[in-house]
């Protein structure tokens, strides 16, 4: 592992637990929101009593989605103890606790054995880890025979992305580290994992890119300080966020689902 990964993957995590993070983001913390998590699970068969692993499971909404719309047993981890702990108490709040547990933990040394799921999901998080082979080599070890790994990412042509979208923050909000779809499928394959279908959704990118702009505009106006508190820099988002627009209409940054399978 490269130096420095470990600060890189707390620093996602603090972001990603922070409550100004999520008024910006939303429930879901993705593009295409829960209508995209049920085509992913839709794409995946899932059906009652299915044991799936939600890998990056934030604050539980794609877990607690797929124990009540799809009756799957569901295991969340991530890497944030607060978001696990936060997800844990959402599913005590909807009385999924007999369907749903969540724990803390790396995407690249899951806490779980071989073979253990007919499912893995990963939403808005392979584009962040520092070792994507390591966590696709995980994703197939811990998938059963046959077992499917439902995907939807960011997706980038890192060459062509504007210097506003290639710094640390960038790469925290999920884009400086993103990968052109062929490459994803090439990191899978290389993990064992081959790849039966692939949809863009780059128009779910430019929502999300516009309700932040619109949740920050009011947080500037409403909670200036908590936008302080959390490092959120107002004065440069506005041009990060028009970067962020222009690049998906140029094709250089985009979003897709995608799903593959353990042989």
């Amino acid at each position: 592992m490269m130096a420095g990964d470990d600060d890189l993957k707390a620093c996602c995590a603090a972001a990603y637990s922070s409550d100004v993070v999520a008024l910006l983001l939303g429930d879901s913390y993705h593009p295409g929101g829960t209508g995209l998590t049920r085509r992913l699970a839709d794409g995946l068969g899932l059906s009652t009593g299915h044991r799936v692993l939600d890998v990056a499971s934030g604050r539980g909404t794609t877990a607690l989605l797929l124990a009540d719309a799809y009756g799957a047993r569901v295991d969340g981890v991530d890497y944030s103890p607060a978001n696990a702990a936060l997800a844990q108490g959402a599913a005590a709040a909807t009385g999924l606790t007999e369907q749903v547990a969540f724990t803390t933990g790396d995407a690249e040394q899951l806490p779980y054995p071989d073979g253990m799921f007919d499912a893995v999901v990963c939403e808005c998080a392979l584009c962040a880890f520092p070792d994507k082979a390591q966590a696709a080599a995980e994703f197939a070890r811990v998938l059963k025979p046959g077992g499917r790994l439902g995907i939807t990412d960011v997706t980038a042509a890192p060459a062509r992305l504007p210097a506003e979208l290639s710094t640390l923050a960038a790469r925290i909000a999920c884009i400086a580290d993103a990968r052109p779809l062929p490459e994803y499928q090439q990191i899978l394959a290389a993990a064992g994992l081959r790849t039966l279908r692939t949809e863009r959704h780059d128009q779910a990118m430019t929502r999300m890119i516009d309700q932040i702009e619109a949740r920050l505009n009011l947080l500037r106006i409403t909670a200036p300080a908590r936008l302080t508190q959390a490092c959120v820099d107002v004065e440069t988002a506005p041009s990060v966020l028009n970067a962020a627009r222009g690049a998906v209409s140029d094709g250089a940054l985009g979003y897709a689902l995608l799903v593959a399978e353990r042989p």
